[in-house]
């Protein structure tokens, strides 16, 4: 059973910073690209960031030049670089396998919960 283990979050002013980590098997890792996703209270969990195996990557429009997405292969774990944050990043964050144009395939973990609030 693939497992994707959440680590990193909390409350955060407007403003702040905040790293996530989230650690899989060396198997999902090394097959594909990686995704953090994120879901808010009442709306649909969406891709905020993609992760290449060889590093290539994309954003969300809206978290352009503020979020870095990472990946270590080494140690099987991607990472979000969350600068000036604001109110509307809040929401549960997940990473998982990234497959273009399709949801993603595996279980979702518990997830890490952001708070952007002053």
């Amino acid at each position: 059973q693939v497992q994707f283990v959440e680590s990193g979050g909390g409350l955060v002013q407007p403003g702040g910073s905040l790293r996530l980590s989230c650690a899989t098997s060396g198997t999902i890792f090394s097959i594909y690209s990686m995704g953090w996703y994120r879901q808010a209270p009442g709306k649909q969990r969406e891709l905020v960031a993609a992760v290449t195996k060889v590093g290539s990557t994309n954003y969300e429009d809206s978290v352009k030049g503020r979020f870095t997405i990472s990946r270590d292969n080494a140690k099987n774990t991607v990472y979000l670089q969350m600068n000036n944050m604001k109110p509307e990043d809040t929401a549960n964050y997940y990473c998982n396998a990234h497959l273009p144009g399709i949801p993603p395939v595996f279980d979702w973990g518990q997830g890490t919960q952001v708070t952007v609030s002053s």
